[in-house]
């Protein structure tokens, strides 16, 4: 038995774009672990209650995205998740993607999509424009390596390019300027012509998230 837990928000969108482009077996669970009819629950897969969580019979609760990957990868028996020789350079693209590119474009989303989406105030110009820089300077870094490739890692697809595009199926409501760095767009399109990366959650009980106002 493998369950995933899961909602429309990054990570879990990344752990079900994963899942389903393994074609691994799993039980798709929309979930709100924060809801108080659910959190008890949910505190027994996971203390602070976030997904994505798997559920595989016979071990503990995974957590983790990235966790989550590569234990399905193993399942499936698929490099997509890379060994061997090919691991290092797979774990320096998931380290850096989330300290520089994934990390400053989650600070723009948080000021323009997520705090309007659910109220919580206003964009504070201080943290959108520390999100813009880091964007800015992560992406150009981005542009360069991936410039004249497909994919960040030598031998083609892999995990590692999920990971630092997870970010990338939010650009457009996040208005972040994809178009200034080429490559990386070129990059992003060509996942999006794998159904997996492009609607994960096709046929899936999945609420969509609510609108985000206009400001």
């Amino acid at each position: 038995m493998l369950r995933l837990h899961f909602s429309r928000n990054v990570n879990p969108r990344l752990a079900v774009a994963a899942s389903r482009y393994l074609k691994a077996p799993v039980e798709y669970c929309f979930a709100a672990p924060f809801d108080p009819a659910h959190s008890e629950r949910f505190r027994k897969l996971n203390p602070s209650l976030r997904i994505p969580i798997l559920e595989e019979e016979g071990r503990a609760p995974l957590w983790e995205a990235d966790a989550i990957a590569c234990r399905l990868s193993q399942i499936m028996g698929s490099a997509f998740w890379r060994s061997g020789g090919g691991l290092p350079d797979l774990i320096r693209w998931l380290s850096w993607g989330h300290n520089y590119f994934v990390r400053a474009a989650d600070l723009v989303h948080w000021e323009r999509v997520t705090r309007q989406r659910y109220g919580l105030g206003p964009i504070r110009p201080d943290f959108l424009a520390e999100g813009l820089a880091g964007f800015s300077e992560a992406a150009a870094q981005l542009n360069g390596h991936l410039h004249g490739r497909d994919f960040l890692l030598d031998d083609g697809l892999s995990y590692a390019d999920f990971r630092v595009a997870s970010v990338l199926p939010h650009a457009d409501l996040a208005d972040l300027p994809l178009a200034d760095y080429p490559a990386v767009k070129a990059c992003h399109d060509r996942l999006l012509t794998l159904p997996a990366w492009a609607d994960p959650f096709e046929g899936l009980d999945a609420p969509q998230l609510p609108d985000v106002p206009k400001i």
